[in-house]
């Protein structure tokens, strides 16, 4: 678990079943984002169950985030596809409509961050996000990741890459 001045970062568990589908169903994040959205709660556990299985095997960080004052999740941060060499790995997020535009993702990723360079000790940390995503790309900007021009996400073509430095993080 990973705390931070309003947040909880934490793992998630069968308990959080209604929330991983409240969260990964939300129309408005799914809009920049390609997946098979979970359609009820079996999906939602499915979800989960292999989220559980993929932390134990080393494979992804992936953490509920929480207000300090509520138990439900309101979004997810993760740090996965890590590199053969675990020097590189990949951020994502998504945060329910209702806590946009309150600094509690900035929060989150600048905890995620600390984590990933400090403790896991990468290099680099890169970020995929939809062209159109403004939020998302302002965030990214806000911590520092450069846009990679001319870098394509394979077999999506609306994304756009950002990276961030272990050397970049640690003079912001």
């Amino acid at each position: 678990m990973i705390e931070t001045q309003r947040l909880l970062l934490k793992e998630i568990n069968e308990s959080h079943v209604e929330d991983i589908l409240r969260i990964r169903s939300n129309e408005v994040i799914n809009q920049f984002v390609k997946r098979n959205s979970p359609k009820n709660n079996y999906d939602a556990l499915q979800f989960i169950l292999t989220i559980k299985k993929n932390t134990q095997n080393n494979q992804t960080v992936y953490l509920g985030i929480s207000l300090k004052d509520q138990p439900n999740l309101i979004g997810t941060i993760c740090l996965w596809n890590f590199s053969e060499d675990r020097k590189t790995a990949e951020v994502g997020y998504e945060l329910l409509p209702e806590y946009h535009r309150k600094g509690i993702m900035s929060e989150a990723l600048k905890a995620v961050l600390d984590y990933g360079f400090n403790e896991l000790h990468l290099q680099e940390i890169l970020a995929f996000t939809h062209r159109l995503n403004e939020n998302s790309k302002g965030l990214l900007l806000k911590h520092h990741f450069v846009l990679e021009e001319g870098r394509v996400d394979e077999g999506f073509p609306d994304n756009t890459v950002f990276r961030l430095t272990e050397y970049h993080f640690k003079t912001e």
